[in-house]
């Protein structure tokens, strides 16, 4: 008889929690590669997760085999890197050591160099790129709580990796370019670093010009810098990416009708960023606004508001306050 593999999470934060758990609701085996603190929470408590749609999921721990033992990526077939980047070159010490021959490495996480830093480190393995689209945030309660809509992409293979991942409630699609879609989805997390500065729900921020004039400005100044560098954003919804400036400095009665049909949205989503600064831990800044400030200084473009993020959330990193709850003025340096 057959044994199915399972499915490990290498770094089970919020986007591995809900990523891990959804796999394992929907009955296929599951291992959560976690810190300590999340281990002893889940193995008392379960594993919570919701959606904003409604859904509602409790896990026994042994449906998610939650562990902070890393030899756990042993007899995984798949495993799925979900830690912040600048954990990635540890992880894949991590898997070379412990995880099976055949096992093979997707990336889920933000930013568009991880995938290069898997494969330098693990040259026996197949590793493919991957994209999250939603919004997920660990609730103060211990709930992993889904935001935002959208579905899992993964870089198209041979054996056709995005249909083995897909579940119910977690689709996950196929792509030729997942580098463009990285990208893509580079440029929208730009106002990652905006929401975690304002202390305001996204929903909040998206319904009031103002921040979304910001939020252009920032997004135009990333396109800027790509274009200079020859490459080309996919979108992860149907609006192309050098439109998107565009619609975001619409009226607001002309912006929500649009909003309402591409994305849906909880009223209190936050970015991870938000949550970083909320719980005194290292952001992705670097990952993000960093890589726009990197291109810009290669190829000699005008970064300014760039440049005032990027600094103003190492300040917030630094004062391990939370959120500075900072007014758009305030973000430009007015």
């Amino acid at each position: 008889m057959n044994v199915q593999r399972p499915i490990c999470i290498a770094g089970a934060g919020s986007i591995g929690c809900y990523v891990g758990g959804m796999i394992a609701a929907a009955g296929r085996p599951t291992s959560l590669l976690g810190r300590r603190r999340l281990v002893d929470g889940i193995t008392r408590h379960g594993l919570q997760l919701t959606s904003f749609e409604g859904g509602r999921w409790q896990l026994r721990a042994e449906h998610v085999n939650p562990s902070d033992d890393p030899t756990i990526m042993a007899d995984a077939d798949t495993i799925i890197v979900a830690v912040k980047s600048g954990d990635t070159a540890a992880m894949a010490e991590l898997i070379a050591r412990h995880a099976a021959g055949d096992a093979v490495v997707v990336s889920l996480q933000n930013g568009v160099g991880n995938v290069a830093i898997l494969k330098q480190a693990l040259p026996g393995h197949k590793v493919l790129g991957g994209m999250v689209p939603f919004n997920v945030v660990t609730q103060d309660d211990g709930t992993v709580h889904r935001a935002t809509s959208g579905a899992l992409v993964i870089e198209r293979d041979s054996n056709d990796m995005a249909a083995r991942l897909s579940v119910a409630n977690l689709p996950v699609r196929p792509t030729d370019d997942i580098a463009g879609v990285q990208w893509g989805k580079l440029l929208v997390n730009l106002s990652n670093a905006l929401n975690a500065l304002s202390d305001l729900p996204l929903y909040t921020q998206l319904q009031q010009r103002i921040w979304r004039l910001l939020f252009a400005d920032q997004m135009a100044e990333g396109l800027a810098v790509l274009r200079a560098a020859g490459i080309s954003p996919v979108a992860a919804t149907p609006i192309p990416p050098w439109f998107t400036p565009h619609l975001l400095r619409l009226p607001d009665n002309l912006f929500g009708p649009i909003l309402r049909r591409v994305m849906k949205i909880d009223a209190n989503a936050r970015s991870s960023m938000w949550e970083d600064l909320q719980r005194g831990r290292p952001t992705e800044i670097d990952y993000l606004q960093g890589v726009i400030l990197q291109l810009a200084n290669q190829y000699g473009v005008a970064t300014p508001l760039s440049r005032r993020v990027v600094e103003t959330v190492k300040a917030a990193e630094t004062a391990r306050q939370g959120s500075p709850a900072l007014s758009v003025q305030q973000i430009r340096g007015l």
